[in-house]
């Protein structure tokens, strides 16, 4: 018969959530809705080219004093002068090493990286209307065949992925002293080229390319499963789930889901989009997933500002909830 664990805490998978704010009323109401992990960014009170030492301490012990942990930091900025290889590189990277040993040394175990270059996380539309008229962001790829070129004009492919060797060899043995993994965010949107500028990480064949051209237990990947979703050589999430969860290269999951693949999608609710989360959930209970998972990119619903799309709270509570659901129908074992 089917049997499930009297306690979800006993699952290995953890839900973690990005708040928008860390006040102690919003930390308090991740804990009451199952969270156990927070992921955030830089502490409001830091600044400066190095991220440093104890203001990231002082943000894992006010997180820790809401019985919840501080497991994963999106993200350490690399600059364009680093992925581009211009002057002042060297010292981009010194600094970017830097902050990486302090927030080893805070104990903070996990960073959310990419290298997306000039700019970052992009869509043309933030208020499209989705299930009952939630606002939902959108990508058409059409739209953006007349957008200009950056201040950087024409970037190539292979100038992103010789900057990136050397990023990755310079960084990677700071963040196995410092215990720091580095779990490699992928281009959002996973189509190349926008602006002019090449968008290296968008397919599964780039991660494996990432993960042989550095190999260090430390080098691996947030498995952004809408990106994933979107990706044209991706016909099948949970079985890239499987290969790379397989080799201990996930070490994050952005939990979410689009409606088409690549030139055009629109963000969905967790539980309607095409890929099937339960089977996701099932893989990453296959391959003994033992790290954090955060709701991504979720509807602003009724009631909400939509100051900050894809991010407002009532959607990742629905998606913690549905998430949580998975999980436990992931954990039931047939006897």
């Amino acid at each position: 018969m089917d049997t499930i664990p009297e306690k979800l805490e006993n699952v290995a998978m953890r839900i973690a959530l990005l708040p928008m704010s860390l006040d102690d009323g919003t930390l308090r109401l991740a804990a009451q809705i199952g969270v156990s992990d927070i992921v955030t960014g830089r502490p409001t009170e830091d600044s400066g080219p190095v991220w440093d030492f104890l203001p990231l301490l002082r943000l894992r012990q006010r997180i820790e004093a809401a019985g919840l942990r501080l497991s994963v930091i999106e993200s350490i900025p690399i600059s364009d002068r680093i992925k581009l290889g211009l002057p002042g590189r060297d010292e981009d990277i010194v600094h970017f090493c830097e902050s990486l040993a302090n927030m080893g040394a805070a104990g903070i175990p996990i960073l959310c990286y990419n290298f997306m270059t000039a700019f970052g996380w992009l869509r043309t539309s933030l208020a499209d209307r989705g299930r009952g008229g939630a606002l939902v962001s959108s990508y058409r790829h059409e739209l953006m065949a007349n957008a200009p070129l950056t201040e950087y004009g024409e970037v190539g492919e292979e100038r992103l992925w010789q900057n990136f060797e050397v990023f990755l060899k310079r960084v990677l043995p700071v963040a196995e002293q410092a215990g720091v993994k580095l779990a490699l965010h992928p281009d959002d949107p996973p189509i190349s080229p926008i602006r002019g500028i090449a968008r290296i990480m968008r397919s599964a064949a780039a991660f494996r390319r990432v993960i042989e051209m550095a190999p260090s237990p430390n080098n691996g990947l947030t498995f952004c499963q809408g990106n994933f979703a979107a990706m044209r050589d991706v016909p099948d999430v949970p079985a890239a789930i499987r290969e790379f969860g397989a080799k201990e290269k996930v070490f994050f999951v952005h939990f979410r889901d689009v409606s088409n693949k690549v030139p055009d999608f629109d963000e969905v609710f967790h539980d309607e989009g095409p890929t099937d989360m339960l089977a996701c959930m099932r893989v990453w209970r296959d391959v003994g997933f033992a790290g954090p998972l955060r709701p991504d990119h979720a509807p602003t619903l009724e009631g909400e500002s939509n100051e900050h799309p894809g991010y407002m709270l009532l959607g990742k509570i629905y998606a913690v909830g549905y998430m949580r659901g998975l999980i436990q129908a992931a954990s039931r074992t047939t006897k």
